[in-house]
């Protein structure tokens, strides 16, 4: 566990698409490489989290990224997306928002980086005007899950997702701002 004091939590701008195109791929493989297969997991990663996706959110004014850096390096080593909500599966309002991606490398947890990068989320979600924040998390994820209960979220709704040929089952969590 490294000390989040080390850590820079800062809003994502043009030219950091590559970094967290990197720290996004990186951390979804550590967190469900043995869940996901292999292929499956490589093809979501090649799509979803490319640096074209990352410049997406970052031009668009409904979005906020946010990119955790180590340090004098500064190397990428956590990320959170938060935007206009893609939840299909569940009855959204238009004071509603999204956070649709918070992952941090491993190395890192426990030291209270996912709570800085939640907060940051939740001012960014009450600067916006919205009123609830929604999340989906992989069932199966009992620490985030853990987390984000910690954090005032509870579960609202479910859904199917899908990575490559795989069908997973994910809890949509929600906390009023």
């Amino acid at each position: 566990m490294v000390d989040a004091s080390a850590i820079t939590l800062r809003q994502g701008q043009p030219g950091d698409e590559a970094a967290l195109a990197l720290v996004a791929s990186a951390s979804f493989l550590e967190t469900f490489a043995g869940i996901i297969p292999g292929p499956d997991l490589v093809q979501h990663c090649a799509t979803q989290s490319s640096a074209g996706k990352f410049a997406g959110w970052i031009a668009d004014a409904n979005s906020c990224v946010w990119t955790a850096e180590h340090g004098a390096t500064k190397a990428p080593v956590g990320y959170a997306v938060l935007t206009t909500p893609d939840l299909p599966d569940v009855e959204t309002r238009a004071d509603d928002a999204e956070l649709k991606r918070i992952y941090i490398l491993s190395r890192y947890h426990g030291g209270g980086l996912a709570a800085r990068m939640m907060d940051a989320a939740i001012a960014a979600t009450r600067n916006m005007g919205k009123a609830r924040l929604l999340l989906g998390v992989y069932g199966g994820n009992d620490r985030a899950i853990a987390f984000y209960r910690k954090c005032g979220f509870a579960v609202v709704g479910t859904r199917r997702f899908r990575v490559g040929n795989a069908w997973f089952d994910d809890l949509i969590m929600g906390r009023a701002i």
